[in-house]
């Protein structure tokens, strides 16, 4: 039972990750296929209880759940007060995401 579990959660995240891919290759031509290839791959994971990875997670909005390209349809702040963070916001829902920065302080502090 536990060996068939692995080999569902291995499958499953082969799937996510070519669906983020196609959303990505999609993404210029036709928006809502790239969003419902995102749709896709959270549902996917909801399924086989999988998170998504981090560096996946980071680029989809949860107001509207398109996928985020710097740039394109998100902009980029770096805001540099008490705590240093990231801050991306989604253009179309004007949806705002933070991310510490502390990681990269420390590594700097330890050279």
């Amino acid at each position: 039972m536990n060996h068939e579990r692995q080999i569902t959660k291995r499958i499953a995240r082969e799937r996510i990750e070519i669906l983020m891919e196609l959303a990505q290759k999609s993404l210029k031509e036709d928006p809502d296929l790239a969003k419902r290839y995102v749709t896709l791959a959270r549902k996917i994971g909801m399924k086989c209880q999988l998170g998504l990875p981090k560096n996946l997670k980071m680029f989809i909005c949860k107001g509207c759940g398109n996928l985020l390209v710097p740039g394109t349809n998100c902009r980029v702040r770096l805001r540099s007060d008490n705590n240093s963070r990231v801050v991306l916001t989604c253009l179309k829902c004007n949806t705002v995401k933070r991310f510490p920065l502390t990681r990269e302080k420390k590594l700097r502090k330890q050279k």
